[in-house]
């Protein structure tokens, strides 16, 4: 098989592909061909040494993987060989061969591409965590999306729109013609407007009822200031602390300085919630997390959902695929195939 490795800490030509032997499916193990692998920011940061839940370099990180059964555990008896599926991988996703557990593993329907379902396991699971089990999203309310553009932007956007909720996005200008027909009532450009005065503005002071935040640093405390009452406040992200290609700890130490906190009477008196949401260290929940995407999946199925792949780079151009993201070009998923 062939994988992308960390070797150390750095820009993204540090990255290598390497070639090792196919693994053997454990008990209880399928293993998976993979026909395509999920980029996430989080596989960025712990490139540049600033994600703490990521392996011991050097490594092989991702978090998703879409491709077809080709061998499976003992003790594995309801899935076989030849089967399409979808997997949570932690980590490892970036080969293309991987073991994982049958509980971290979807079937697919016929009509849905392998690139596709690989966009959904850590965009949408995030999303759906923030706006449905946790957010209770309801209709008419109103919902701020913070990088609209990127994965968990769309995903959220798609999943609010199903909700019937009133969506603002904040994103590059050269975005917002796409936000809009992607669903986007309020487009905010985050370089040239100040997005809490923005809300107020639009809003009438009135605020918004969910906010979904990756950016960090003083991004939380103005979105939190811009919470109606009863509002729910989401961090899932910061985005801003790698703001290029290479580590940069004055960056991260900036963006530590500047996040607000928040105290409990504070939060009481103004009726207000703020969580946080981290996919990585839901693993040990994986039921619930294969229940939830098995409802995503079904929603894709019925043209509720539909993942947006932006761009799908080969393994050998895995540096490019970071730096894409990187330089905030994406406008949906990036994905990597064999």
């Amino acid at each position: 098989m062939r994988q992308i490795w960390i070797p150390t800490i750095g820009g993204p030509d540090v990255l290598e592909l390497r070639d090792a032997h196919d693994p053997d499916p454990g008990p209880g193990e399928v293993r998976v061909r993979v026909r395509a692998a999920g980029v996430n920011f989080a596989d960025i940061l712990a490139r540049m040494g600033l994600y703490p839940d990521a392996p011991k370099l050097p490594a092989v990180v991702g978090y998703e993987v879409a491709g077809v059964v080709d061998a499976v555990g003992s003790g594995v008896d309801d899935v076989a060989p030849g089967v399409r599926v979808v997997a949570l991988t932690r980590f490892g996703g970036y080969s293309d061969v991987v073991c994982v557990p049958r509980g971290q593993v979807v079937e697919l329907p016929d009509d849905l591409s392998f690139e596709q379902a690989a966009a959904l396991p850590v965009q949408y699971l995030t999303a759906w965590l923030m706006l449905v089990r946790l957010g209770n999203l309801q209709a008419g309310e109103r919902v701020l999306i913070h990088s609209a553009g990127g994965g968990v932007g769309l995903a959220a956007i798609q999943i609010a729109r199903w909700k019937g909720a009133e969506i603002f996005g904040t994103a590059s200008a050269g975005k917002h013609e796409r936000l809009r027909a992607a669903g986007v009532h309020h487009c905010i450009d985050y370089r040239t407007q100040d997005f809490a005065a923005e809300i107020a503005r639009i809003t009438g002071g009135a605020g918004v009822h969910l906010v979904i935040d990756a950016v960090g640093g003083d991004s939380f405390r103005r979105s939190y200031a811009s919470l109606a009452p009863l509002g729910r406040l989401f961090l899932f992200g910061v985005s801003s602390f790698a703001p290029g290609q290479r580590r940069s700890l004055v960056a991260a130490l900036r963006g530590l300085w500047s996040m607000p906190k928040f105290r409990p009477i504070r939060l009481m008196n103004e009726n207000r919630g703020v969580f946080g949401v981290n996919l990585g260290h839901l693993w040990d929940q994986a039921d619930r997390l294969r229940a939830m995407l098995v409802d995503i999946v079904g929603l894709v199925r019925d043209g509720v959902l539909a993942p947006v792949v932006d761009r799908t780079f080969p393994f050998d151009r895995a540096a490019d695929a970071h730096r894409y993201i990187q330089e905030r070009r994406n406008f949906g998923k990036v994905l990597l195939v064999p």
